[in-house]
Order: C-alpha cells, then sequence, then structure tokens
C-alpha cells in the first residue's frame, strides 16, 4: 500500500500482560493476576490513542505469549489492523533500536515517535502533538519525552536508523533519561524536549496516574482496573 508523504510511524513497545511477567513492581500490593490487570488496561488504552492519531502508522514491536494474557480478545481485536512483528535484541536499548531500524524499513523516509505501554494517560491528541516537530520541514532531529523516575516516555527520530546510538544506554536507571539525550547529542542531533510524563512502575504511580486520567476522562479501562485493585484513587497530577 503506498502512504501519503506526510505519513509517520507511531512505534509501541509491548508485551503481553502475563501474570508474574507484566508489572511486577505492583506486587504487593496486587497480585499477579492483577497486575496483569492493569497492564493488559494500560495496552488496550495506549492503543485506543494509538488508532486515533490522524496520519500515522502504528506500529507494535510485541513479545510474549497473547494466549496467555487476560482480555486477550480484546486485545487481539486492538491489535488487528496494526502491523505486529517480533521485538528482537536482548537488552532493552537494543530491543529499542532493532525496533526503529525495523520501522525504517516499512516506511522509508518517516519519521517515527516510540512510545511503550506504562503511560495509558496518553491522549491522541499527546502523541500528535509530539510528532509534530518532526513533521515541521526546519523542525529538530529528535524529540525526548522525559519521565519523572528520570527515564523518558517517548522518543522521536526524523531519521529512526538513528536510535543505534542508544542501544547501549542502560535502561531502568534514574539517569537513563539524561544518558539518552547525551547519547542523542553526542551523535550530533537537535534535540527538542516534550513534556514531562509519569509512566506507571509503582502502586504510587498507578494510583496517581488514575486519578489524574479520572479527572481529565481519559484511560477509562486503565482506572477502572487501577480502582478495582488498588482503590481508592487520591488526587494527583499528570
Amino acid at each position: 500500500m503506498i502512504r501519503p508523504p506526510d505519513t509517520a510511524a507511531l512505534l509501541l513497545l509491548a508485551k503481553a500482560p502475563v501474570p508474574g511477567r507484566a508489572k511486577t513492581r505492583l506486587c504487593p500490593p496486587a497480585t499477579p493476576a492483577e497486575a496483569a490487570l492493569i497492564a493488559a488496561a494500560a495496552l488496550l488504552d495506549t492503543l485506543d490513542a494509538v488508532r486515533a492519531v490522524p496520519g500515522a502508522l502504528g506500529l507494535v514491536a510485541w513479545t510474549g505469549r497473547l494466549a496467555d494474557a487476560p482480555r486477550r480478545a480484546e486485545l487481539r481485536a486492538a491489535l488487528a489492523g496494526l502491523a505486529v512483528f517480533a521485538q528482537r535484541g536482548d537488552r532493552l536499548g537494543e530491543r529499542i533500536a532493532l525496533a526503529h531500524a525495523a520501522a525504517a524499513s516499512r516506511l522509508p523516509g518517516r519519521p517515527v515517535l516510540q512510545i511503550g505501554m506504562d503511560t495509558p494517560q496518553l491522549r491522541a491528541t499527546d502523541l500528535t502533538d509530539a510528532l509534530a516537530p518532526l513533521r515541521a520541514p526546519h523542525g529538530p532531529d529528535a524529540v525526548l519525552g522525559p519521565a519523572y523516575d528520570g527515564g523518558w516516555w517517548a522518543l522521536g527520530l526524523r531519521d529512526p536508523r538513528a536510535a543505534r546510538v542508544i542501544a547501549a544506554v542502560p535502561t531502568s536507571r534514574p539517569d537513563t533519561g539524561e544518558r539518552t539525550l547525551r547519547a542523542l547529542r553526542t551523535a550530533g542531533l537537535d534535540v527538542a524536549l516534550l513534556p514531562e510524563m509519569r509512566d506507571v512502575d509503582t502502586a504510587e504511580d498507578a494510583l496517581s496516574v488514575a486519578a489524574s486520567a479520572q479527572a481529565e476522562a481519559t484511560a477509562a479501562r486503565f482506572v477502572a482496573a487501577v480502582s478495582d485493585v488498588l482503590s481508592p484513587l487520591p488526587g494527583a497530577t499528570r
């Protein structure tokens, strides 16, 4: 299929929300099965946002057995029509770089914005705004969305092959975002920063994000799952 010349790629790194393998830092207080339900809800809400972005092709770099996940029928339906391919590589940084390379091969010459399944509060408008600088004729080479915990929630590249420069950046550290930004700039890329977001790793994160999403009438599945497992929801910032 021939894509319009302004088509961008929205790349989602995702894994099957299998009990014992998904959102394990929610345990305790959640059980592994409850944590998997929260992860499934977060993934479903994220897929909704990806599919709603105009002028973008949704790509999903996938790992894990969907057959072992809760809400698998809903997830299978939500993934239908998206380009789903297997993650490759060992370390997370390597998997990210290889997923961007795969996106480049599917949409040559088009920008790629990559997110994960830890920010279910994202709306289609957030993703559209994040892509805008990469679509601008004289915009930056890259965009990076810092996360409250020191990591990052989004990486966008005008040339997705440039993701190779972060393959060796250690992940899940308080300085992952800083190291990623340094690696991109050291490679000569002009990087614009996106608004900071809170991603969901711990129960505290889940409660905070769900409360804010509830106030903004977004991420309905995630809000319901967190409310069922971890209620009550406190007030929090997005």
